[in-house]
């Protein structure tokens, strides 16, 4: 992320006077008096500031009024603020009585105190996990824009009265980077800022992700979950520790959690379930087709899980006369997963017994009328399916393979075995 740290920050003028533009913390206006016109005729202090999220930077929409003692809040539209003072904050009277509308939140709103200051945020480029210590404000042509948020210890500061003495360098952020997430079935609110969009974190690693999500209140965790498509939650709560995994499952609603669960493998389904409480191991059963759960209630009762149990059936195959550049035609068009095809098996004329093993990553650099009988390596490194998994851990581990394919005893290939599925499960057991 860049950081803005060499601008002029203050400028307490007139709201309409000449100067074009001027910048403002948060932690300089909140609870600012706020008078009617004139000193002595005060409508309270600025309880908080209310911004309608919109591209490409967060607008004012007016100044939030909370009185406390049982009386109705206020909410004064930011056109009627006359100007801005270092000790003050003048307005206009309402149109109509001596108090303006009570605050009802609309879609779209956020509200720097309560729904921001103070939140946990992801920084992307770091990728560490941070906190809003203060909020910088963009004053030009009479509205104010949220510009940059402030993660340093001289936010912090500054909220505490002690920004005067400059004891630690503002770190300021664009607002580009703590762009919020709106999730419409992650929690009741759904103003919980976080720098990560859903665009941006599908292309983060899992790991990564997974990693955040332990840091994480529970609040955030769920937000940042329930952002993620099906298929990318999966993976990420595959790579989650035990805890992080339980509190996750814990809050999931039915349809999200029937959508990740089918993203599973069934060894990933079994390794999962090992670590869930029997409660919650009973519910998400529940929501499997009556074949998988079979397959999962059998791996977890057996002592020794073999490779028949986790063996999976999408691979790619090909004959050792077949040309490169029609292999990878083929591959193009076969709409399989990418973890599928990491591989390509080069079988004889009966389509079973296997001869050798080509890696995609060197096919795509191989001229395409080459057979595949000259690309690929033999003998191949496989597992027989009466093998159990602390065999193929072993294999894994040693030859460090994103798949092996498990053979009969006459080298026939009857499935594979993927990697995640084997060694992120054996971190779970």
């Amino acid at each position: 992320m860049a950081a803005d740290n060499g601008m002029k920050l203050k400028g307490m003028e007139s709201l309409h006077g000449s100067d074009p533009f001027r910048f403002f913390f948060f932690s300089e206006l909140i609870r600012l008096p706020v008078y009617r016109e004139k000193v002595g005729n005060k409508a309270g202090k600025l309880s908080d500031l209310v911004f309608l999220l919109k591209e490409p930077y967060p607008e004012v929409v007016g100044i939030y009024l909370e009185h406390g003692w049982g009386k109705p809040t206020e909410l004064i539209p930011w056109s009627k603020v006359i100007k801005i003072e270092e000790d003050a904050i003048f307005v206009q009277p309402p149109d109509e009585g001596d108090t303006y509308p009570a605050f009802v939140d609309q879609p779209g709103w956020i509200l720097m105190e309560e729904h921001l200051i103070g939140k946990t945020v992801l920084d992307i480029d770091g990728r560490r996990v941070e906190v809003v210590n203060d909020v910088h404000f963009l004053e030009t042509r009479g509205t104010m824009l949220l510009v940059h948020v402030d993660f340093s210890f001289g936010g912090f500061f500054r909220r505490w009265g002690l920004g005067r003495f400059e004891l630690v360098k503002s770190n300021l952020i664009s607002w580009k980077y703590v762009q919020p997430l709106s999730v419409e079935d992650a929690v009741a609110t759904d103003k919980v800022a976080l720098s990560v969009t859903k665009h941006q974190m599908l292309e983060l690693p899992s790991e990564d992700l997974a990693d955040f999500l332990e840091e994480l209140p529970n609040e955030e965790q769920q937000v940042l979950f329930s952002a993620l498509d099906s298929e990318k939650a999966a993976e990420t709560l595959m790579e989650a520790e035990p805890r992080a995994q339980r509190q996750i499952i814990a809050n999931l609603r039915e349809e999200k959690a029937r959508k990740i669960l089918s993203e599973m493998t069934t060894p990933q389904l079994a390794g999962l379930f090992t670590v869930l409480p029997h409660d919650d191991v009973t519910e998400l059963m529940a929501y499997l087709d009556r074949e998988t759960a079979e397959h999962v209630r059998q791996i977890l009762s057996e002592r020794e899980i073999t490779v028949r149990n986790l063996m999976a059936e999408d691979y790619v195959t090909s004959g050792p006369n077949d040309r490169v550049d029609d292999v990878l035609a083929k591959i193009r068009g076969s709409g399989m997963e990418p973890r599928s095809v990491s591989y390509v098996y080069v079988v004889n004329g009966d389509g079973r017994t296997l001869l050798g093993v080509a890696d995609l990553r060197e096919l795509v650099t191989t001229r395409g009328e080459t057979p595949m009988s000259e690309v690929m390596s033999s003998p191949v490194v496989s597992a027989e399916e009466d093998d159990v998994q602390d065999d193929i851990e072993e294999m894994f581990a040693k030859y460090h393979y994103r798949m092996i394919p498990v053979v009969d005893a006459q080298d026939r290939i009857l499935g594979v075995i993927y990697y995640n599925d084997v060694m992120k499960g054996s971190e779970h057991r």
